[in-house]
């Protein structure tokens, strides 16, 4: 089943670099508390290892080699010491959430996603979670991100460096042709969302419902943030900007060719009728803006100045943020006991026993509302 939001564990993962010391000196029974590594003192056990690995696989761990399965998990417990080196920072900093924050943070994840309590359920018992560990989970994710906040509150762009950057970078503000375009989406798929179609025919009577609507001239942003099937929900449909160079592209996401033309052809604020793409899925795009020709833009464009500071400041983010990570992981003791086993035992990867083929996916978690946007007819994730 394809999600709208992915774990916190999967998020964690990227950017961490293992740091081992000790021996192995945790039990290797195989049991579900067997400890995989030690952070500071705090226990991962190879249990939690073994979620992490069976949610980034979508149930296809199965089809892993034992060489490619070792690998995975040892990407999953780089994720997990990570989450938790940055959790217990936070925490040094006092920057744990309340419960009540915890509590409101789960409550609109469910609501931005359309889960009734049922389907959250569902999913939870799918990634093999209980309700307590999932609220663990959001709980360190909330402290993390408040870590990371403070940190980008400290980062400023003077108006000196907006304007260099714009000199030394003159090709790259130019307003090329193309459309702006918000999108509906109904996925024929069973996505667990609170007003999910499950099936062709229901997709099909869907997406002609909200088109008789939209008709009467009911909000698009509206019905696309109620009825969406698809992680652009999150923004009311919106796509963004598609330089009429990308055009052709269309395509090979599913769409129809001719596409491109026939919203050149639009006027701003009218929208299509229902569109099928070749994985089933129907569409109804608005356009919401056109450009016809290319334009130099300057200093005084609307959004160029914000542009070139958020761009500085997000590259300047990801340093400062490397940099903290590098230092908690250096401040840590750290102790691998996965991947002691595995050189202790390096032609039999540490004689890892399977992980758990329960088809586990990937629970919902709010974190995920700030995944990058989807480019046009990407699978719904809801």
């Amino acid at each position: 089943m394809r999600k709208l939001l992915m774990s916190i564990s999967l998020l964690l993962v990227t950017g961490a670099v293992v740091s081992c010391s000790g021996g192995s000196t945790a039990t290797t029974d195989g049991g579900k508390d067997e400890v995989a590594a030690v952070v500071n003192g705090t226990k991962i056990t190879v249990a939690d290892v073994d979620r992490v690995t069976a949610q980034q696989m979508k149930g296809q761990e199965s089809q892993l080699s034992q060489l490619e399965l070792a690998s995975a998990r040892l990407q999953a417990l780089d994720g997990l010491i990570t989450q938790e080196v940055l959790y217990q920072r936070a925490q040094r900093h006092k920057l744990a959430p309340s419960e009540d924050e915890v509590t409101q943070q789960i409550q609109k994840s469910k609501q931005e996603g359309g889960l009734t309590e049922e389907a959250f359920q569902k999913q939870l018992k799918e990634s093999n979670q209980s309700e307590a560990q999932f609220r663990d989970a959001v709980r360190k994710d909330l402290s993390i991100r408040k870590l990371r906040d403070k940190l980008s509150s400290q980062l400023k762009v003077q108006d000196r460096e907006v304007e260099d950057f714009f000199r030394a970078n003159p090709k790259e503000f130019v307003a090329k042709p193309g459309v702006a375009v918000s999108d509906i989406i109904v996925d024929p798929a069973d996505n667990g969302a609170k007003f999910d179609a499950k099936n062709d025919l229901e997709s099909e009577q869907k997406i002609k419902e909200i088109y008789n609507r939209l008709k009467t001239g009911v909000d698009f942003a509206t019905i696309a943030r109620q009825q969406s099937e698809h992680e652009s929900a999150y923004r009311s449909g919106d796509l963004g900007f598609i330089p009429q160079e990308s055009f052709a592209a269309l395509t090979q996401q599913g769409l129809p060719g001719g596409l491109g033309t026939q919203l050149m052809a639009m006027n701003e604020g009218e929208f299509t009728s229902p569109i099928k793409d070749n994985g089933g899925r129907w569409h109804i795009f608005k356009l919401t803006q056109k450009r016809t020709e290319s334009r130099e833009l300057t200093l005084s464009d609307p959004e160029v100045r914000k542009q070139i500071s958020d761009y500085i400041v997000n590259q300047r983010n990801q340093l400062v943020n490397a940099a903290m990570l590098t230092n908690a992981r250096d401040e840590s003791k750290v102790e691998n006991f996965l991947a002691s086993r595995m050189l202790e035992n390096p032609n039999n990867f540490g004689v890892l026993r399977p992980v758990p083929q329960s088809g586990a996916t990937a629970a919902p978690t709010a974190a995920a509302a700030a995944s990058p946007a989807p480019s046009v007819g990407a699978s719904p994730k809801k």
